[in-house]
């Protein structure tokens, strides 16, 4: 197999599986904050039990979280030295202050919020949960600054020629605050807060459904579905202006996920398709001029299309396409399935509906699914480029790695991420079989 490939696949692999705790952990910190903080103005002692056994939830994803994304650092310098020259400067600030800003200051304070109950007053208790929860969104801000500068490059100048150039930076927050990181960086958190509130929805629809922790699953609910609705709101307008961005920013990443082949032309929404790149058509149930008023509000203004780009420098397809119209499908449900929640909410229904309740439970893999979707479009409709623009994949990759290595650090990473998730699965389970009560009991045990 090809080492630009294979090296694809190895990136991509420890991304996603690494991708699946960081909304979970942004998600659930946002709630954490609300619930400690209902505790300090109401001192009902059930928001008390929500948040401790919510941090310890927390506590567990964030550890395989750490442990999942430490690989991705390494394969930077194995795999991609020569992007990683290139970009070192720009990417690697960005790194590092997500580090020492971000990822310290959350780690810090998880060690008060998980084992300082009874050894640091509230105020300070809930202190640290708004730093652990600031620095969980904190740390997202590097990663998708650095992330959307690779998509929309800004703030830099390169020095040097050939195998020797490399970008600097010139404008640190013209960097920072290049044309694409906010409206991403707005998209990525709300989706990690939906992420965060349908693993509450889930437990506690779980719980509901066993008849157990009655009190705990129904006030746990009621937290998550409000942040899921307010998540849900954000996604439909975040995603909107992102869309934006990409067709002013990225023309040829829109026309891959849109499936726009025409040079210029008036550009269709299609409901689902079968994308024939041979053909350059998508066949399927569309809405005639729905993307060219999306992106200048009428129907009839013309959209770039792929057919206006040299074959060499347009993005896959199919996998762009396929991802961006999957995710969106996804978003319809979950707005879908809030809206039934929130109805029966209102109703008074909510909690004896079993069948909505059986829902929620493996509800808690779609926005999983979604993430992980949302990322494949915005990653692959970006190639060739691994820099936007500036650098081809082709051209990162290391030149002295061999594809035998590849392959053998391809065979462990999957094999120990698969333990990893297995681990993290059984300790998961048993924290939720145990329950408030048992987590209780638990925490009370260690500290005797």
């Amino acid at each position: 197999m090809d080492i630009l490939l294979l090296s694809r696949i190895q990136f991509t692999l420890t991304v996603m599986f690494h991708y699946i705790y960081p909304p979970l952990s942004i998600g659930l910190g946002l709630i954490i904050l609300i619930m400690e903080s209902m505790y300090m103005l109401t001192r009902n002692p059930l928001y008390h039990q929500m948040t401790k056994f919510w941090v310890k939830i927390f506590g567990l994803i964030f550890a395989i979280g750490v442990a999942t994304g430490i690989v991705m650092e390494f394969e930077f310098g194995t795999n991609w030295s020569t992007y990683s020259r290139y970009v070192g400067d720009v990417f690697g600030s960005a790194l590092a202050a997500e580090g020492v800003f971000a990822f310290f200051l959350e780690s810090g304070f998880l060690a008060i919020l998980l084992f300082g109950w009874d050894k640091v007053t509230p105020l300070m208790h809930w202190v640290s949960a708004l730093l652990v929860c600031f620095g969980a969104h904190f740390s997202a801000v590097w990663i998708v600054v650095a992330n959307s500068w690779m998509q929309t490059p800004a703030g830099y100048h390169i020095v040097g020629e050939g195998m020797h150039a490399r970008a600097e930076i010139t404008d640190f927050w013209a960097m920072v605050f290049n044309p694409s990181s906010m409206q991403r960086l707005s998209h990525v958190l709300s989706a990690a807060w939906l992420t965060g509130a349908f693993l509450v929805l889930s437990i506690s629809a779980y719980y509901l459904l066993k008849k157990q922790h009655i009190d705990f699953a129904k006030a746990s609910m009621k937290v998550a579905l409000t942040v899921a609705l307010f998540a849900c709101a954000a996604q439909l307008l975040t995603g909107r202006i992102s869309a934006e961005g990409v067709a002013l920013h990225q023309p040829t990443k829109l026309a891959a996920m849109e499936g726009h082949f025409a040079p210029n032309a008036v550009a269709d929404f299609y409901l689902f398709g079968l994308v024939d790149e041979k053909n350059a058509q998508v066949t399927g149930p569309k809405i005639p001029g729905m993307v060219s008023f999306f992106i200048h509000g009428n129907f009839d203004t013309p959209v770039r299309g792929l057919g206006s780009f040299e074959k060499k420098d347009r993005p896959p397809v199919a996998i762009t396409f396929y991802a961006y119209h999957l995710m969106l499908m996804i978003g319809i449900l979950l707005v879908m399935m809030i809206a039934v929640g929130l109805v029966l909410l209102a109703t008074g229904r909510l909690f004896e509906t079993r069948w909505y309740l059986s829902v929620l439970v493996p509800s808690v893999l779609l926005p999983q699914f979604a993430n992980q979707l949302g990322w494949f479009a915005a990653e692959v409709g970006r190639q060739p480029w691994i820099v936007y623009g500036l650098l081809r994949t082709s051209e990162g990759l290391s030149r002295a790695i061999k594809a035998d290595v590849v392959w053998i650090s391809l065979i462990m990473f999957t094999l120990i991420y698969l333990l990893l998730f297995v681990l993290f699965i059984f300790l998961l389970d048993h924290k939720i079989k145990l329950g408030p009560k048992g987590i209780a009991l638990e925490t009370q045990k260690q500290r005797a």
